[in-house]
């Protein structure tokens, strides 16, 4: 399910940077092919550039920079993650005709088919397999003149990609591909956990900075995905401003010492609970299925109180996974240490690395 707006993949990889260009921080890895497998060879955990303002794409290139030298990355090619703030995901009915067709037709008519008006953007599809129907057809309904499919729509401003292949060109890198980043927890959760992604009803859930996101997959295919405007840097403004201490050290309590502000963090952390419960809800019902696992993932998943309170109000067994747990491990000995605590931070550029591969 790569969606990528931008592609220039001719042939398999041998290896590939991915870049998550996050709110705060910027998540990055190298992955080099390995036998009929892939190795981690590095990650890198960076500061974002300016993340309240629109980033030039002169800036976006020297952190970029920064980037592959922290990832001491012996390739040029990089698969980039862009954020929900800058891209549309939507489901579609499209007639049965080539992506390239379908990208034009939603160029020249995206209200039609995406119910917005979406002036001076780019799209890309990814084409749903089609499932069995429970129950026969109906025969007595008419069957349309141009036959549809069902049809996964990805978008986002021409300008702002445009910036990005422009930065990638200044940091000397070469774009492989461009992903919005609510695909890649899904493309990352298909290659570390097959069986349950192929035959489980699940929710994945990423913690991000200014928001989360919520995906809901029936045994392989992506059949709600929504946006919640509740995220890690909520919870830390939260903690600092109630226990009247510095952002950073409201930071470091919630990850690493929860239990301390167990009550001021249940407060917080409800109201996201509360979103993602009622998405839940209104999936059991269109689907008749029960959701029987939510797997979390982001910065803030690597708090086990975290993930018990979004427990607690889900109602759902919540489990915190590790996105890079089918890569072998190739990496120096200080970064070896820490993956499996950082690992939850990495299912977005992960999942830019199965789109690009």
């Amino acid at each position: 399910m790569p969606l990528p707006f931008l592609s220039r993949q001719t042939k398999k990889r041998d290896q590939l940077l991915a870049v998550d260009l996050g709110g705060r921080t910027t998540k990055a890895i190298h992955v080099q092919r390995k036998g009929d497998g892939f190795a981690l060879v590095r990650y890198a955990v960076l500061d974002a550039p300016i993340y309240e303002k629109n980033v030039s794409a002169d800036l976006l290139g020297e952190h970029l920079k920064t980037v592959t030298q922290a990832l001491d990355g012996g390739t040029k090619v990089v698969s980039l993650a862009i954020s929900v703030n800058d891209t549309i995901v939507r489901h579609a009915e499209l007639p049965q005709i080539p992506v390239s067709d379908m990208r034009q037709i939603l160029k020249n008519n995206s209200k039609t088919y995406l119910q917005q008006d979406l002036p001076n953007h780019v799209f890309d599809c990814y084409v749903l397999p089609s499932r069995p129907s429970a129950r026969a057809p109906d025969k007595a309904k008419p069957t349309p003149s141009v036959p549809k499919q069902k049809v996964l729509v990805a978008g986002a401003k021409r300008q702002f990609v445009e910036d990005i292949q422009t930065a990638v060109r200044n940091a000397n890198l070469v774009a492989d591909s461009v992903i919005p980043s609510l695909i890649g927890p899904v493309n990352a959760f298909e290659l570390a956990l097959p069986e349950v992604f192929a035959k489980e009803v699940v929710a994945l859930v990423e913690i991000g900075f200014k928001h989360s996101t919520i995906c809901l997959l029936q045994e392989g295919e992506l059949i709600l995905s929504r946006v919640v405007g509740i995220g890690g840097d909520k919870l830390t403004e939260g903690l600092a401003e109630s226990l009247g201490i510095s952002y950073a050290e409201a930071e470091g309590i919630k990850v690493g010492m929860p239990q301390e502000v167990q009550p001021t963090l249940e407060t917080l952390v409800t109201p996201l609970g509360r979103e993602l419960r009622a998405l839940i809800d209104f999936f059991e019902h269109q689907q008749d299925r029960q959701v029987g696992q939510v797997f979390i993932s982001g910065g803030s998943a690597r708090s086990d109180l975290i993930v018990q309170i979004l427990q607690t109000e889900l109602m759902v067994e919540c489990k915190r996974w590790n996105p890079a747990s089918f890569l072998q491990l190739a990496l120096p000995p200080e970064q070896l240490a820490e993956i499996e605590h950082l690992a939850p931070q990495f299912s977005v550029a992960v999942g830019a690395a199965a789109a690009a591969f």
